[in-house]
C-alpha cells in the first residue's frame, strides 16, 4: 500500500474553482484505480470521481462537467480539478487507491483535506 497525502482545499465562493492534489508515496503506475471520494457532515462518504491505470475516468452523476480528475504516473499525483463549486460540494475530500478493483474495503485512504464553499 502507498500512504497519500491530499492538498489543495479550503474556502472558496460558490462559482470558484479549486484544485485539489494527491501525493502518493510509491509508484501508482501498477495500481488498478484511484479515487477521489467526499463526505459531507452527517453523510456517507461517496465516489466523486475515479481514473484507472489506463486512464478511464467516471463521474458522480452532480459533479459531471464541473470536476476533473487527472493522474501523473511519473510524479505519482492524482489531481481533482473542481469548477462551477456549489454550496453543496462542501465536505472533507479524501484519496484513495484501489489495489484491484472498485472494492472500497482494500486500499488505502489519505487523511484528507476540507472543501468549504460559501460566500
Amino acid at each position: 500500500q502507498v500512504q497519500l497525502v491530499e492538498s489543495g482545499g479550503g474556502l472558496v465562493q460558490p462559482g470558484g474553482s479549486l484544485r485539489l492534489s494527491c501525493a502518493a508515496s510509491g509508484s501508482i503506475f501498477s495500481i488498478y484505480a484511484m479515487g477521489w471520494y467526499r463526505q459531507a457532515p452527517g453523510k456517507q462518504r461517496e465516489l466523486v470521481a475515479g481514473i484507472t491505470r489506463g486512464g478511464i475516468t467516471s463521474y458522480k452523476d452532480s459533479v459531471k462537467g464541473r470536476f476533473i480528475i487527472s493522474r501523473d504516473n511519473v510524479k505519482n499525483t492524482v489531481d481533482l480539478q473542481m469548477n462551477s463549486l456549489k454550496p453543496e460540494d462542501t465536505a472533507v475530500y479524501y484519496c484513495k487507491e484501489h489495489p484491484r478493483n472498485w472494492d472500497p474495503s482494500f486500499g488505502s485512504w489519505g487523511q484528507g483535506t476540507q472543501v468549504t464553499v460559501s460566500s
